[in-house]
């Protein structure tokens, strides 16, 4: 992995990839990497009909495993995703991990990694010109099934400067 490797988890590459912008992340990041517990996740998913990116088709993602499994938290209410990419960041001191949930930011805050989620990807993606508009990208979310409250996505139009 390079010095400030970007992990991904399952939902951004999901919600991304359904509304149109995973390829903000090769933009943005150049490339990525995630941990087989995601590429899982989204079998899942396929399996159940979900519309998924296919990862291994994807030539700037990386599937990186946890080298020491001892680095993986042990929180039951963590999915193996987030818990896999948490261990990755931790591995590799000065990485950006991109996920979405609230329990994994919380373990970040601890660990003091360095996170974002789907909608901060967003922002910097507006703000560095990739894309026009972030409303009409959240809209296309919530409609995906993303939960996002009126004041988060208050709060995310206002970085992107479209408040």
């Amino acid at each position: 992995m390079p010095n400030s490797p970007v992990v991904v988890n399952t939902s951004p590459l999901l919600y991304l990839h359904q509304v149109g912008c995973l390829e903000l992340l090769q933009n943005l990041y150049s490339e990525i990497f995630t941990p087989p517990a995601v590429i899982q996740e989204l079998a899942v998913g396929k399996n159940q009909g979900i519309n998924v990116p296919d990862i291994n088709a994807i030539e700037w993602i990386s599937i990186t495993p946890v080298k020491s499994i001892s680095l993986i938290p042990a929180v039951i209410d963590l999915g193996q995703g987030e818990a896999e990419v948490l261990a990755l960041g931790l591995e590799n001191p000065g990485s950006l991990l991109i996920f979405d949930d609230q329990l994994a930011r919380r373990m970040a805050n601890i660990y003091k990694l360095k996170y974002t989620g789907t909608l901060g990807v967003l922002v910097k993606a507006k703000k560095l010109g990739y894309l026009s508009s972030v409303a009409s990208v959240i809209t296309m979310l919530r409609q995906q099934g993303m939960w996002l409250t009126d004041n988060i996505i208050n709060d995310v139009l206002r970085l992107a400067g479209e408040s």
